[in-house]
């Protein structure tokens, strides 16, 4: 059983019940999600005005983010530089924020102001009325993709789903065209994909027909034989270190970090090419509203040109990037929340766990 699905399972209805049914205690003063609201309603110089001078009153900004430790760092020195607010990052994995975030709402607990984590996540704190719509001036300048119709959260940056190659073993020449072109023997024993990838399989074979891609992916699986590694990070490795000559989900900012470093691999892409957003929310509970909503801004803006210097795909159209004005398949949060047991029941029964 997919883990990321199991435990969003559980904590949402947990959550559900706990936000139906109050909390009983408070261990911090109730911030006012009504002046956080005030504030988003600004615009203009006033609304950088006030923020600025806000939050430089409080002096601080807690943020939960699943995003690598250097590259977080990067963006709040940059914050803090250019404002004067210190950041206290807690980082973790997506479903160790969803599960803190649930359980701190419903003891009342309100000592986060930005949630910085995947798509499917931030789309279950704004079911559970967690997050407070922004109105930030920067969503003008982004691809239409990255605001949800709520627009309680803002994707950030995208997670582009590449395939990744050893370049000592596999000749650009090569490499294949289509997915079916995996089903030449050649590719035998040398392919493998991350453990919990079902929305990727599931934008692909939707783009497809579902009911051909699923049937394409298990001839591949049948014929070549497709190792399963759990985590991307891990999966990045073994296709550097020969283990996996071709990695077929690897995040493309994370291989060509590892390009840029020396090691040897590089990555391409296949039609359709899924994006997984990852964004930002602003706690409609932030006891640091002003420092909350001024971040939030400054990801949307400034924020954008250091996450592409990092390597990742920016959702400013005013960043230069590649891959956000191609065509790309965005996995929608709401397929992995609405239908998520059917897609990680069809992933473990077309991929082999072995490996």
């Amino acid at each position: 059983m997919n883990t990321f699905n199991m435990t969003r399972r559980q904590w949402v209805q947990a959550g559900a019940l706990a936000l139906g049914t109050g909390a009983l205690t408070s261990v911090q003063a109730q911030p006012s999600p009504v002046l956080l609201a005030q504030l988003a309603n600004l615009t203009g110089q006033e609304r950088l005005n006030k923020l600025v001078e806000g939050a430089r009153k409080e002096g601080q900004l807690s943020i939960y983010t699943s995003m690598p430790v250097d590259d977080i760092g990067a963006l709040t020195s940059a914050f803090e530089q250019k404002y004067g607010v210190k950041s206290k990052v807690w980082r973790s994995g997506s479903e160790k924020i969803l599960q803190r975030g649930l359980l701190e709402a419903r003891a009342k607990r309100y000592e986060v102001d930005v949630f910085e984590t995947n798509g499917p996540e931030l789309e279950v704190f704004s079911r559970e009325k967690l997050l407070q719509e922004c109105k930030s001036p920067h969503l003008v300048d982004l691809i239409p993709q990255a605001i949800r119709p709520h627009k309680e959260w803002i994707a950030t940056r995208l997670n582009i789903f590449t395939c990744a190659y050893n370049t000592k073993l596999v000749k650009k020449e090569d490499l294949p065209k289509t997915y079916a072109d995996l089903l030449d023997p050649k590719w035998k024993g040398k392919l493998a994909v991350e453990a919990e990838d079902s929305d990727w399989l599931a934008e692909t074979v939707m783009k497809m027909g579902e009911e051909k891609g699923i049937a394409l992916f298990k001839e591949i699986a049948r014929k070549n034989s497709i190792s399963v590694r759990k985590g991307h990070t891990l999966l990045a490795n073994l296709v550097a270190s020969g283990e996996v000559p071709l990695g077929l989900t690897l995040y493309n900012y994370k291989i060509e970090q590892m390009k840029n470093s020396g090691a040897p691999v590089d990555w391409f892409t296949l039609d359709p090419t899924v994006a997984r957003p990852n964004g930002n929310g602003v706690a409609k509970n932030a006891p640091n509203p002003h420092a909350a909503l001024l971040f939030h801004d400054f990801e949307l803006s400034e924020g954008q040109a250091i996450l592409g210097k990092r390597d990742f795909i920016p959702v400013s159209t005013k960043v230069p990037s590649t891959l956000n004005k191609m065509p790309l398949t965005f996995a929608d949060p709401k397929v992995t929340l609405d239908d998520g047991n059917k897609w990680t029941r069809i992933y473990e029964e077309v991929f082999s766990r072995k490996g």
